[in-house]
């Protein structure tokens, strides 16, 4: 297992990222506020650049690679977010990339991945394997694979998220009581628990998955990594996973408090009132920790929470039907 990330690796991935990523807002809502007796600070990370959090450790990772690695290209696999993230970091670094996504993945990001300049490969998720794919481009190029959570590399350039959303509360003079934050391999929530473990030690840290891809939370539970079987279809495309990262994992049991769950129903509530009241578009996947939130999975009344919206990449017919009541 590789070797375990620290705040110092996180530092130097905000450096490498200066100029390239958006410095997200922290936005809020009163009314909000007032309805559920807390604070809640909601990082916008559907505004980052291609629409999520993946950027950050993409382009970081990406960025240190040699000269030789670079002229070989590098492939990733990914149900959408990372995608977009490599290929828009190879784009602006000049380098060949190969996706491999599942041919179900929404429009929108299959879409935006090949505009970036990326070779898309479609696969069939009930049963293609999407690591056997990779493997067999990376034999016949020689790139070098983005894996999209489970590298330390990945794990602190999406812990960037973190470090800037604990400078933004404490430019507010408010300290996070909780923070909450979606979670599939683990990445993002592990990187940027490395932060606030050191910044903010108090600050209690839970991963939101769908009902059936609780891999996480279970996990957690029992304090070693659990592989599920899926549950029903879930429109969080992007949190279909079965097991948590190895190295993601030996950070999150150590330093995560636990993991939440909500329904699709609850999502489908999140999306809309980012909608209404933080007036930002969030995509399933990146609304659960909204939703965890909104629905009491955590008693937050008196409380500052942090709450991660990941990423706003929805089709607009999805988009449309959970405005219009279809997934209440």
């Amino acid at each position: 297992m590789p070797s375990i990330p620290t705040i110092s690796d996180v530092e130097a991935a905000a450096q490498r990222l200066t100029g390239y990523a958006v410095q997200t807002p922290v936005l809020e809502s009163e009314r909000i506020n007032d309805q559920l007796g807390c604070r809640l600070l909601i990082k916008a990370e559907c505004l980052q650049r291609t629409g999520s959090f993946k950027f950050r450790g993409a382009f970081n990772m990406i960025s240190g690679l040699s000269d030789e690695e670079r002229s070989q290209g590098v492939v990733a696999f990914s149900s959408g977010n990372h995608a977009q993230g490599v290929a828009a970091a190879a784009k602006i670094l000049g380098i060949k990339a190969s996706i491999v996504m599942p041919a179900n993945a929404p429009q929108i990001k299959i879409d935006n991945t090949r505009g970036d300049g990326a070779d898309v490969i479609l696969y069939n998720r009930a049963d293609g394997n999407r690591v056997a794919i990779a493997k067999k481009i990376i034999a016949e190029t020689g790139a070098t694979l983005v894996p999209p959570y489970n590298a330390p590399e990945i794990m602190v350039g999406q812990g960037t998220l973190g470090l800037e959303l604990f400078q933004q509360t404490k430019d507010r003079g408010v300290c996070l009581d909780y923070l909450l934050g979606p979670c599939s391999g683990g990445g993002m929530i592990s990187g940027s628990a490395i932060v606030f473990n050191d910044r903010s030690h108090s600050t209690k840290i839970y991963t939101v998955e769908p009902v059936g891809y609780d891999d996480t939370a279970l996990s957690l539970a029992k304090g070693e990594r659990v592989k599920i079987e899926p549950g029903t279809p879930s429109f969080c495309d992007a949190l279909l996973l079965e097991t948590p990262g190895e190295t993601t994992f030996a950070v999150n049991k150590e330093l995560l408090a636990g993991g939440l769950v909500v329904s699709q129903a609850e999502t489908a509530v999140a999306m809309k009132t980012a909608f209404r009241e933080y007036k930002i578009i969030v995509e399933p996947s990146g609304a659960v920790a909204l939703a965890a939130a909104l629905s009491g999975k955590i008693n937050t009344q008196d409380k500052t929470v942090g709450i991660i919206c990941t990423g706003g990449n929805v089709d607009a017919t999805t988009f449309k039907d959970v405005l219009n009541g279809e997934y209440d």
